[in-house]
């Protein structure tokens, strides 16, 4: 396949009205040759994140994506499914809707997906957190899994993607892979959250692989900073509320 452009955006959150205007008023015409990395979080309602991913394909060539937290959390009062099954069961509506959650490759270029959560690598989270991160309690584990556990299992499902060694690659995650991708500006009460952000374990996969550029979501705080000689890139669409730290745009990356 030959594309022209490679955009990105992630934390569409489509339970917004504003938020599912914007996506459904993609254009029609104008990515028709464009392929899309999506960073997780459409949305906690497995319909819609159907109705996403059949609208965003009639519109890109290729669609890629990877879940985030909200698009594993469960309806515990009228769903027997638990936040894994919903990891499973997004992986197979992607491949009915011919949405891609595998790497892909394009001559010299590859991309590829890292699945993650978070397992505290940046720090201890105070014990605020867990009246307010809707994380503990909108997800359900299987029995014996915590946090830690569930990101062992997930970094673990990248493992059969890091012996790729192409010219270029790209490499993508929901959850963050490295702390200090996020600005000196964040002050220092909203910190509280970093260690619910990611897991270093994302960011020994990136070394491995040699991605050239590494896209992640879920901070809302768009960024695009080199560290390391990678390239890292953020562009949350976000909350309706977040006009200063969100672009509320796709983010052009890459031309084939």
């Amino acid at each position: 396949m030959n594309f022209l452009r490679i955009f990105t955006v992630s934390d569409i959150h489509i339970d917004y009205n504003e938020n599912k205007k914007w996506l459904f008023d993609l254009s029609n015409i104008d990515y028709k040759e464009d392929l899309l990395i999506l960073a997780g979080d459409i949305s906690s309602r497995m319909q819609s994140i159907i109705k996403a991913f059949v609208a965003l394909k009639s519109r890109f060539k290729e669609v890629l994506f990877i879940p985030g937290n909200h698009d594993l959390w469960v309806d515990r009062k009228n769903n027997t499914r638990n936040s894994l099954d919903n990891f499973y069961l997004i992986k197979t509506i992607a491949h009915n809707c011919g949405i891609v959650m595998e790497p892909v490759h394009f001559g010299s270029l590859s991309i590829i997906p890292l699945f993650g959560w978070y397992d505290y690598s940046f720090g201890q989270p105070p014990e605020i957190i867990y009246d307010m991160w809707l994380d503990f309690t909108a997800c359900e584990w299987p029995d014996g899994y915590d946090e830690v556990s569930i990101t062992k299992n997930f970094i673990k499902m990248n493992e059969p993607f890091l012996n790729c060694s192409n010219n270029s690659i790209i490499s993508f995650s929901h959850f963050l892979p490295r702390i200090d991708v996020m600005p000196s500006y964040i002050p220092h009460d909203k910190r509280i959250l970093y260690p619910v952000l990611g897991t270093a374990l994302l960011e020994k996969q990136i070394r491995q692989l040699g991605s050239k550029i590494h896209i992640y979501g879920h901070s809302h705080v768009n960024a695009r900073v080199k560290l390391d000689n990678i390239e890292y890139i953020n562009n949350a669409y976000g909350y309706p509320s977040e006009k200063i730290i969100t672009a509320k745009k796709l983010l052009r990356i890459y031309d084939i």
